[in-house]
């Protein structure tokens, strides 16, 4: 039996071999194929959208390698990464520095292992310390692994109810009192409500802020799929902001992923309630999936998750070392960091919101 025109194009194609090229940022066609795979693969999520290439390059300065891997001219796989080098904290190559979920995203073995491998000889080229992949599920059990991290999913009910009465009942009874304080949400426009309340509260944890620009080009780049909720005093008529919360939304899912409030928020429970309003909000937009993101285990941003009903998952943050011996632990929970914290809190905010950008582009 003679084999199609449509059958032999197939294998062909199937037998091609695979190329890993560089995505150009001016490539318009180049990106638009990238997003739909993005768009499509099953293992992509927001931090491989191409857009974060304009992020890192233009707002924090570092040198992006965003790379693909094709065959026949059809886009199998996409692992963005960013060398971040600084006297600070040491040479690195990450996937993705500032993104909680990176590494490869696939629809090939083949594809997967052409991205790595280069990845690897583009980490030898930049004689850096180590390439840090933050995968979601484990890809390389002989490489050293961060367990520090862990995420929080869990699907959105079709119906706004369902989600309340499936908040266990102490966190709902906090955010019926939101409720109860006359406290409403709104979308805002541009990032100033919620950086002024960002700032604050990192400064009060003792930790630097990232730039307001950052999280205005963050709203540029990423448009519709960038969303700012601010919750506000309802009840004495002033529109005070209390607290707010950038979210991502990728498909079919919520990403809340930066936040802040001020010192009153927890005394009316706008804190709850933000985040019961982006899930409500979520559910009648028709989304699916509330993903909460990452927190480091034995924290309080741990407990309030779990005590939202969520539970923990591992993040499999796989390092591939080359000039240094173990994992390097540049987060709050390393003790050597603790004088500075303390120092950091006694620093005026606007002295530390000058400083703090300086100091987090080279943290990732």
């Amino acid at each position: 039996m003679r084999m199609s025109t449509e059958e032999a194009a197939r294998l062909a194609a199937a037998s091609a071999p695979i190329s890993v090229k560089h995505l150009d940022a001016d490539d318009r066609a180049a990106v638009a194929r990238w997003e739909a795979f993005v768009d499509a693969c099953p293992e992509a999520t927001f931090f491989h959208k191409a857009g974060w290439q304009q992020i890192i390059d233009q707002v924090f300065g570092h040198r992006t390698y965003f790379l693909y891997a094709e065959r026949a001219g059809v886009v199998e796989g996409v692992l963005p990464l960013a060398q971040v080098n600084s006297v600070l904290f040491g040479n690195s190559l990450v996937g993705l520095p500032f993104a909680v979920y990176g590494g490869v995203a696939a629809t090939s073995a083949a594809a997967a292992a052409a991205l790595e491998l280069e990845a690897q000889a583009l980490a030898s080229r930049l004689d850096v310390g180590h390439l840090e992949l933050r995968n979601v599920c484990q890809r390389h059990p002989e490489w050293p692994t961060q367990d520090l991290y862990v995420r929080f999913r869990k699907a959105i009910a079709p119906e706004v109810e369902a989600n309340l009465l499936a908040i266990p009942r102490k966190q709902r009874a906090m955010v019926r009192k939101g409720i109860k304080n006359g406290l409403r949400s709104e979308i805002d426009a541009d990032a100033g409500r919620f950086f002024a309340l960002y700032a604050d509260n990192v400064h009060r944890h003792g930790t630097p802020a990232f730039s307001r620009r950052y999280f205005e080009a963050l709203l540029q780049v990423f448009a519709a799929d960038c969303e700012v909720l601010t919750v506000v005093d309802g009840a004495t008529g002033s529109g005070r902001p209390l607290s707010s919360v950038l979210s991502f939304y990728f498909r079919d899912e919520v990403l809340p992923y930066y936040a802040g409030d001020e010192v009153s928020a927890r005394e009316l429970a706008a804190n709850d309630f933000k985040y019961w309003e982006l899930m409500r909000r979520s559910c009648e937009r028709g989304l699916k999936v509330f993903d909460y993101g990452r927190s480091k285990q034995g924290t309080g941003s741990f407990a309030f998750k779990k005590n939202w009903g969520f539970e923990p998952q591992p993040l499999f943050y796989e390092y591939c070392l080359y000039r240094r011996d173990s994992i390097p632990q540049n987060n709050p929970s390393n003790a050597k960091y603790r004088l500075l914290i303390e120092t950091w809190r006694r620093l005026p905010i606007g002295v530390a919101n000058w400083l703090g950008p300086l100091i987090v582009r080279h943290l990732g």
